[in-house]
């Protein structure tokens, strides 16, 4: 079988029976598409490759490739599973007898700890929008459920008002994976939204989407123009860090562990389907415990 129908295929799979996000399934192209130039750049037509003609060393060569242009571990790591989930699919569906990627296994990458704010400077933040203004008032409300609920920033701009209930303080989300959840409303975010609805939305909806977040123009709001409306405002309060939606994410994790949450509730409220994507926000706790410890110890100086 060509590579290229193959990989069709694949795709195909990706999003109608693993019903993955469109960002996800770009991320999956992309990463291939970095293959298939680098083999032309080697002087195959990849319009006519077979996928027996894939072994494990041309795969090392090109992650050897990725590795000499300085390319992070955690990025080598990415392409390596968009290849490996490629070659399961083939397998699974017959069209090989064997996979070429068994042998190649992960390389370890550093553990990053995720930016966030603490509570003081993250409402800060979030109350700095002028509420007396269309555009403050939606802002407003986007940053309370990013920080309220802990949602990410596709499963934010993805909101619809049917999704919504102020009255019993819970969003549904749909979230990776076309998994889907119900986060909690917390009452700050439930008056702000609100006020935006009533106040701002109702305005805007020329196009009568049924998007909870509209740009000015009344059109659904992106992933890029929340990103850059959380930017704003970081810089504007001079926060310490400049964060992403997905740093106010992180500062909800972060906090709700840091005043007592178990672990397993954290990971239901975000969505993590393996408790080891939320084990992460524990080191966050462990360095600030050790701050304070050396703080308040008489001995530990």
């Amino acid at each position: 079988m060509r590579l290229t129908q193959a990989l069709d295929q694949f795709y195909f799979y990706l999003q109608d029976e693993k019903n993955l996000s469109g960002l996800t399934l770009q991320s999956y192209n992309k990463d291939w598409n970095s293959f298939l130039g680098w083999l032309e750049s080697r002087g195959e037509e990849t319009a006519l490759l077979d996928v027996e003609k894939i072994d494990e060393a041309a795969v090392r060569h090109y992650l050897y490739h990725l590795n000499q242009k300085g390319l992070a571990r955690t990025t080598i790591n990415r392409h390596l599973a968009a290849m490996k989930s490629f070659y399961k699919f083939m397998l699974r569906k017959n069209h090989l007898a064997q996979n070429p990627l068994q042998g190649l296994s992960m390389g370890k990458a550093p553990r990053r700890l995720p930016h966030y704010l603490d509570f003081e400077e993250i409402t800060r933040v979030i109350e700095s929008p002028d509420e007396e203004t269309e555009a403050g008032l939606r802002d407003r409300a986007i940053m309370e459920v990013l920080y309220g609920s802990g949602l990410r920033v596709s499963e934010l701009v993805g909101l619809t008002v049917e999704d919504i209930d102020l009255s019993a303080g819970w969003v549904r989300v749909m979230g990776k994976g076309g998994r889907q959840r119900v986060a909690p409303l917390g009452s700050h975010a439930a008056i702000c939204l609100r006020r935006y609805q009533e106040q701002t939305r109702e305005k805007r909806r020329q196009f009568h989407t049924k998007a909870l977040y509209l740009n000015l123009r009344g059109g659904p709001l992106t992933d890029r123009a929340v990103r850059d409306i959380v930017h704003k405002y970081c810089l504007r309060t001079g926060a310490k860090e400049i964060l992403s939606p997905h740093g106010f994410r992180h500062s909800f994790a972060t906090h709700l562990l840091d005043n007592g949450a178990d672990l397993r509730a954290v990971q239901e409220l975000l969505g993590h389907r393996r408790i080891s994507s939320t084990q992460i926000y524990t080191h966050v706790s462990r360095t600030k415990l050790k701050k304070i410890y050396h703080l308040a110890h008489p001995r530990a100086k």
